[in-house]
């Protein structure tokens, strides 16, 4: 492979994780998760998920669940293409310093995500939704996974 076409690739590789990681400029998923209230009905279910799976529970413990439930919500809804913005407690660190010292494991990061699988489908959200959301989420996982 010639030089040009190995900084093509990377160009390519480069910009399709620039997207990947950015909320959709379209409401289809948003609409597929049941707008804001549907959203609302998914968290409501995924918390009590997580804190009460052995796999990642002992992550919760100090966390301020109400806090979490809003602050999930605006994320889930402004990554879907809703009209929300996330306001994160910490907006003012990035996820990667948010994350540091909770030393979070790949298996742990999988359980969450398993979790809100679970939480999507409870609420009869479409695999191909859910497929959506999760392709969006899922390069956070660079920066969360620390152990």
């Amino acid at each position: 492979m010639t030089l040009s076409k190995h900084i093509g690739a990377a160009l390519l590789l480069a910009s399709s994780l620039a997207w990947a990681q950015t909320p959709y400029t379209e409401d289809s998923t948003f609409q597929g998760l049941g707008g804001k209230a549907g959203i609302k009905k998914i968290v409501d279910t995924f918390i009590p998920m997580v804190t009460a799976d052995v796999r990642i529970k002992e992550q919760f413990v100090d966390t301020d669940l109400k806090q979490l439930a809003e602050r999930l919500a605006e994320q889930l809804c402004e990554f879907s293409g809703g009209p929300c913005k996330y306001t994160g407690k910490y907006k003012d660190r990035d996820m990667s310093t948010a994350h540091i010292d909770l030393k979070i494991s790949n298996a742990q990061f999988n359980a969450l995500t398993e979790d809100l699988q679970l939480a999507m489908a409870a609420h009869g959200v479409a695999n191909a939704v859910q497929n959506k959301l999760i392709a969006k989420l899922a390069p956070m996982q660079r920066d969360i996974v620390t152990k």
